[in-house]
């Protein structure tokens, strides 16, 4: 067993097309868990994630804030307790059109982005 506080992780860009967010990678295959990453999303008022699609499924549930998800059949607004499911290839984009910031765990297979992150 791992216990990671989100103090202990640093975060990070969220990478290229995203704006106002930063990524903690909570756990992944670097720290020994074999099929999936969890990782934490921190978006700040008027920030948001690339459009984007990719083939694997990801899940994501979301911790504080509001914001919303779009995708080719419209955009839903998100609070705190919602959980998502983008199905692989779906077209999506998360955002937040709020005032406080918009924090959610995402879960994806480490083999999205290679070993060790």
């Amino acid at each position: 067993m791992k216990v990671v506080g989100s103090s202990s992780v640093a975060s990070e860009p969220a990478g290229p097309g995203a704006d106002g967010v930063t990524i903690r990678w909570m756990l992944s295959d670097a720290d020994g868990a074999p099929n999936f990453a969890l990782r934490v999303f921190e978006m700040e008022p008027g920030g948001h994630t690339p459009q984007h699609r990719h083939p694997w499924e990801h899940e994501v549930l979301v911790l504080a804030g509001a914001g919303s998800v779009s995708s080719a059949s419209g955009e839903v607004s998100l609070r705190e307790g919602d959980a998502v499911l983008v199905e692989p290839d779906e077209p999506h984009q998360f955002s937040n059109p709020g005032s406080e910031v918009f924090r959610f765990a995402c879960v994806v297979p480490n083999s999205a982005y290679g070993h060790g992150r």
